[in-house]
């Protein structure tokens, strides 16, 4: 799902006033996140599931939504800052800091755009829960063909 990644960057590019570069911006805010997202998921759920070391379904739910959380909504927001702060600059945009108020200014600018990203960040989080439980259930089932319904199906 795309869409968190492309919003970001787009409230970052209003917010700056930057018109020029839509591709440059855009292409590392489509494909980074993605990549990062299915990386973490791979590593903290799917294979876990499959290798047996994950056999809570709280722990499954639990990973799938802060991964969710974080790759799909607080990654993209802190990659579109600097991306859209540099190409700000580039193009003269938007005022530039001073030396000292570098962070001050990027937390200004980010406020607007992590308050509209609310909602975002609470569906990313309900479909990485949504994606872990159904990938837990499977886990479940193919257990219980793989071992038979009188054997241990999750090991502990």
């Amino acid at each position: 799902m795309s869409a968190p990644w492309l919003i970001s960057n787009s409230l970052y590019r209003r917010a700056l006033n930057v018109t020029q570069a839509p591709f440059t911006s855009g292409l590392p805010m489509a494909v980074l996140p993605f990549m990062t997202t299915v990386a973490l998921y791979n590593a903290a759920v799917s294979s876990p599931l499959l290798s047996g070391d994950l056999n809570c379904p709280t722990c499954a739910l639990m990973r799938g939504a802060l991964i969710g959380v974080f790759g799909g909504a607080v990654y993209p927001v802190l990659l579109a800052l600097p991306v859209n702060v540099g190409l700000s600059s580039r193009y003269n945009t938007a005022p530039v800091p001073e030396k000292g108020a570098v962070l001050r200014y990027w937390v200004d600018i980010s406020r607007p755009v992590l308050r509209k990203m609310r909602a975002v960040v609470l569906l990313q989080a309900l479909f990485g829960t949504y994606l872990s439980s159904r990938h837990f259930e499977t886990y479940t089932k193919l257990a219980q063909i793989t071992f038979g319904p009188g054997e241990e199906v999750l090991k502990d």
